[in-house]
């Protein structure tokens, strides 16, 4: 399995090494190429794996990008694994600028802006539509009455503008990461086939010498 691991980690080191691998980002990028390359399956369908993954990471379906990527990929014929393998281009480093873009983007796209209201930056306006989604949820077993105010800020300020911001950049950075990705697989499998082929040749020399 790609990414079973043996040991089970505590959750405070899981969180650690979400946000700072073991061995930093640049170990962690070389191991997701090392994975990329040695699928066994086209590089075409492996570079449209990887598309569907980087295109699913400017999405703001946080927590379900695997689902989103997976989903792409079947409906784009790709290599599945690539997908999921793909969707790290979103991680700690990339988020805030993948955010930033798609932001004032989709803001640009819908002729609207982000509203900076008080006590409200992008961040509260995060913590307010949860704060909204957990009361609205109490309000299902007291007799309180639901609030949609900040979650209804939220979805036109952030998500919306969010979704449909991200599609543009997020086709753009796909399309570069593809084009990228598929000399480089197809040079590697063909450089892979040419040595097994050497060493099987040599396997029937030696044989043949016996």
């Amino acid at each position: 399995m790609v990414f079973k691991r043996r040991d089970r980690r505590p959750w405070y080191r899981a969180l650690t090494e979400t946000l700072w691998p073991r061995g930093g980002w640049r170990r962690a990028f070389e191991y997701v190429a090392l994975r990329l390359r040695r699928l066994p399956d086209t590089p075409e369908k492996i570079s449209r794996g990887i598309f569907a993954g980087v295109l699913a990471s400017w999405t703001p379906f946080f927590g379900v990008h695997f689902l989103i990527a997976a989903g792409l990929a079947l409906a784009m014929r790709g290599n599945v694994i690539a997908a999921l393998l793909g969707t790290f281009f979103g991680n700690p480093l990339t988020y805030l600028p993948i955010a930033i873009i798609s932001l004032q983007s989709g803001h640009f796209l819908l002729g609207s802006r982000l509203r900076p209201q008080v006590h409200e930056s992008l961040f509260g306006k995060f913590t307010g539509a949860g704060r909204d989604l957990l009361h609205n949820i109490g309000t299902l077993f007291t007799p309180e009455q639901a609030d949609w105010s900040r979650l209804a800020l939220f979805w036109h300020d952030v998500f919306l503008p969010y979704l449909i911001g991200g599609i543009i950049p997020g086709l753009i950075a796909s399309a570069v990461v593809y084009m990228l990705c598929l000399p480089v697989i197809r040079a590697y499998q063909n450089r892979r086939k040419k040595i097994l082929k050497e060493r099987l040749g040599q396997l029937g020399k030696a044989k043949g010498v016996r």
